[in-house]
């Protein structure tokens, strides 16, 4: 997994999403066995009491789960998994709009860019 670490957010908020987006996209699928805290850790090049943080938060969040002498796993409960990935987009297209807002675009305008966009991007740019 490739970590994007930014200055703008607590690292350990930037782990978690980061994560998440890893499960919800199928990087790490569903009962799938995470590398240590140290090892995930070092990947990143963070401290492994962050990345600990990070990993209880998602398991608040029931994206994943311990075995006492196994280690972490992703839920195998995909109810779960599509739950973060909804409430994930949503955080996203929010943040979205709002830039598209400041930038003085309405509802109406955005939904035009937006099909504009996929025109372009289904037809590989031709038009």
């Amino acid at each position: 997994m490739e970590w994007q670490l930014r200055n703008d957010l607590p690292i350990y908020s930037q782990l978690i999403e980061q994560i998440k987006q890893a499960i919800v996209s199928g990087a790490f699928p569903p009962g799938e066995r995470l590398a240590s805290v140290r090892d995930l850790a070092m990947e990143a090049g963070v401290n492994p009491n962050t990345m600990q943080r990070a990993l209880q938060e998602l398991e608040r969040e029931g994206l994943v789960f311990s075995q006492r002498t196994s280690g972490r796993f992703v839920t195998e409960d995909t109810r779960v998994i599509e739950a973060a990935k909804k409430n994930l987009a949503g955080e996203r297209a929010g943040a979205f709009l709002s830039s598209m807002e400041k930038l003085g675009y309405s509802g109406e305008e955005i939904l035009s860019l937006i099909g504009e966009r996929l025109k372009e991007e289904n037809h590989g740019g031709d038009t």
